[in-house]
């Protein structure tokens, strides 16, 4: 199911209107999961780190054992003329895609050679900048590379990540702060997370259990270029009930504030204000 609309799909070397058809039933990457993907923005006529998402694709798949076919400059090259089939006010969620078509003689391993390839590119619209989340804690957790591809975009990560979401949507929460599996806090369920303590910001440090994604990394950048520290260290939820602001980082939205943690309330406040500001600078700065 399409979570856009004004679907556009690359696939065997030329652009197609609406979301076709590109999997077949024996392709490894429907029948065991074999996929990686990553995510960009195209927002008023720009698309931020744009060659970062399509460089990160490339290292997802060779991460999955699966053989990147397309360079990032091509990937670039090949995302830009979807887009300009778009008029400059669209928002577009941009979408390039690996799964592996063979595998070893049992199956499981995928092997090197032939790779599909798409970029699916998605009307979706950015969220407004009053928009915002809450969140609430989940039984499950983020595993660790002795167990999963976590250090790939894959596909296979993300049932975990719907448990993790559904657990919360029944608590009457909108997302999951979600722990490592130490019991530290490593991100939410679908993005990044920063909070505000005494006007310093703090993000859970890269610890191999989940992407420290571009979009927070231009963050952390911004912010220092600002003059506001930054630590990337270990955090615990009572870290987060004491903040005095917390917000999301992820693509899709870029900045998503959030006004509570399991009945502990936090104002959108400046720190939070000031990232969203910061990012678009750099984003139209940049183009």
């Amino acid at each position: 199911m399409a979570t856009g609309t004004n679907i556009r799909t690359y696939f065997e070397g030329r652009w197609h209107e609406g979301d076709v058809p590109i999997m077949r039933a024996a392709d490894h990457g429907s029948w065991l999961g074999t996929t990686v993907f990553d995510g960009a923005r195209y927002v008023e006529g720009i698309a931020p780190d744009l060659e970062a998402h399509c460089d990160r694709v490339n290292r997802s798949a060779k991460a999955l054992m699966i053989e990147p076919t397309v360079s990032t400059e091509q990937m670039v090259e090949i995302v830009w003329e979807g887009l300009r089939l778009y008029p400059k006010d669209t928002a577009v969620y941009i979408r390039p895609m690996y799964w592996a078509l063979e595998g070893d003689f049992l199956g499981v391993v995928p092997m090197i050679g032939p790779t599909g390839f798409a970029v699916c590119l998605e009307e979706i619209p950015m969220a407004p900048p009053e928009a915002t989340a809450t969140l609430t804690t989940t039984r499950f957790r983020r595993p660790v590379l002795e167990s999963s591809v976590v250090n790939a975009k894959a596909g296979c990560l993300y049932p975990n990540n719907a448990r993790m979401l559904a657990e919360a949507r029944s608590k009457g929460y909108g997302n999951a702060l979600v722990a490592d599996a130490l019991g530290n806090v490593a991100e939410t369920a679908t993005a990044n997370i920063f909070m505000v303590k005494d006007g310093e910001v703090f993000t859970p440090v890269p610890n191999g259990t989940f992407l420290a994604g571009i979009t927070r990394a231009r963050h952390i950048s911004n912010l220092g270029l600002d003059g506001t520290k930054v630590h990337e260290t270990v955090l615990s939820f009572d870290d987060f009930r004491a903040a005095d602001e917390v917000f999301m980082s992820g693509n899709m939205m870029k900045v998503t504030s959030v006004t509570e943690f399991d009945g502990t309330h936090y104002q959108v406040g400046p720190v939070t204000k000031r990232v969203r500001e910061l990012y678009w600078d750099w984003a139209h700065s940049a183009a």
